[in-house]
């Protein structure tokens, strides 16, 4: 049986004493899934703190394409390693969105997290808009290409890809497993012969209720987990699934 990943997303949530209780919560996990969080990089000291003694892993949620420099309120990944960080979600449709990251971008930062040890997950996906225009497999084969451009064959064995549909983020719609499937069958393809060695998560308004009919998918490695995954028990029971 593969082993899933799954990977929180805090996004921009949290406070000390709420996620001590909540880390308290997951810290020994489950034993058939690999479970990550990805937090505000303000909190990364006391989720190390934390977790030192847990098999859970942690990382950022964006990470600078710059080593370091004049780039206020940037985070470069030297510092994420100096809080043991495993991974740095990029490209993740709010940053595209709101700050306007373009898909050469982040390749960059994709790039830039595998050269300084981080382990990227590479987030795509389609608006409503463009999967109502049957844009959706075009949309996918852009985004990922660039990454594929950028970091070569062998960089991009040490990343994970999330398919994140914009229209399912936080709107309480999922894609069905089959719409989930097809996209992620496709991104296993453009991946070519390093595709059966990288983990492909879904991401989308991901809940404990949805969870084993997507992960009942061949192509389907795992879940990007947004607003669940604030809840303990409702982000544990998306891992047993």
């Amino acid at each position: 049986m593969r082993r899933l990943l799954i990977v929180g997303n805090w996004k921009m949530n949290g406070s000390l004493s709420t996620n001590l209780e909540l880390l308290q919560g997951i810290e020994h996990g489950v034993e058939n899934a690999d479970i990550a969080v990805c937090v505000p990089a303000v909190y990364l000291a006391q989720v190390q703190a934390v977790l030192v003694n847990s098999k859970i892993r942690y990382g950022a949620q964006d990470v600078s394409l710059h080593i370091n420099g004049a780039y206020t309120g940037e985070i470069s990944v030297s510092m994420l390693n100096e809080f043991a960080c495993t991974y740095a979600i990029v490209g993740h449709s709010e940053r595209r969105q709101y700050h306007h990251e373009t898909n050469l971008m982040v390749a960059q930062k994709a790039l830039t997290a595998v050269q300084g040890g981080l382990n990227p997950i590479i987030c795509l996906g389609e608006t409503l808009e463009q999967r109502e225009g049957d844009l959706t497999l075009d949309v996918i084969a852009q985004q990922l290409q660039a990454v594929i451009t950028v970091l070569g064959s062998t960089a991009m064995k040490t990343t994970v890809i999330a398919y994140e549909p914009v229209w399912a983020i936080g709107t309480g719609l999922t894609a069905t497993p089959e719409q989930a499937q097809e996209v992620h069958a496709y991104i296993r393809s453009l991946l070519g012969k390093e595709g059966d060695s990288i983990a492909i998560l879904y991401g989308g308004s991901v809940k404990a209720g949805n969870a084993r009919e997507l992960f009942e998918q061949v192509d389907i490695d795992g879940a990007l987990v947004g607003g669940a995954s604030l809840n303990a028990d409702e982000f544990l029971q998306i891992a047993k699934a």
